[in-house]
C-alpha cells in the first residue's frame, strides 16, 4: 500500500511499537543518509515529492530567508505556504509523551512531528523515518486541516 501511495519512498521492514502504532522504515535520501536530512526527509515523506525536490524548495525558501533549508524558521515558512499549521503539544506531561503515543491520539491524518532536535513525518498514525523515532519526545506538529 505505502509503496502504491508513495513510489518514491523505499520501504523497510513493519516493526510493532509496543503492540500499538507502528514503525515503517522509511528512507528517501537517496544516498540513503539519516542523519542532518531530517527535515527534508519528513517533508518529502508528508508532501509526496522527491527528496531532491523538496531539498530545493527549502533552499530556495532559505535563500528568500537568508536562512538555512532545514531551519526551523524556513522549514516551518515552507509548511505554511502549502496551507499546513503549526500547533504546541501540551506541557503535561513532558517526559513521557512520545511519538508513539501521538500516533495513537492521531490514527488518521498527515503530521510532520518535530522534537528539539528531529522531525518526523506522521502518516496515518504511523512514524514513517529512516530510524525508529517512535520514543522520541516532540514539542510541537504541523498539520493541514481537511
Amino acid at each position: 500500500m505505502i509503496r502504491k501511495r508513495y513510489p518514491h519512498v523505499i520501504v523497510g521492514v513493519l516493526f510493532l511499537c509496543q503492540n500499538t502504532g507502528m514503525f515503517i522504515q522509511t528512507n528517501v535520501n537517496p544516498l540513503k543518509k539519516n542523519t542532518g536530512d531530517c527535515v527534508i526527509r519528513a517533508i518529502s515523506i508528508l508532501t509526496d515529492k522527491s527528496w531532491e525536490f523538496t531539498y530545493m524548495e527549502l533552499c530556495k525558501e532559505g535563500l528568500l530567508m537568508a536562512d538555512l533549508p532545514n531551519s526551523n524558521a524556513v522549514f516551518a515558512s515552507y509548511l505554511k505556504s502549502l496551507g499546513y499549521k503549526k500547533a504546541v503539544i501540551p506541557n503535561t506531561c513532558p517526559d513521557c509523551y512520545t511519538a508513539q503515543d501521538f500516533c495513537i491520539d492521531n490514527p488518521e491524518g498527515k503530521y510532520l512531528l518535530c522534537t528539539g532536535s528531529h522531525a518526523i513525518a506522521i502518516i496515518s498514525g504511523n512514524v514513517l523515518d529512516a530510524w525508529d523515532s517512535s520514543q522520541e519526545i516532540p514539542t510541537y506538529y504541523f498539520y493541514k486541516e481537511r
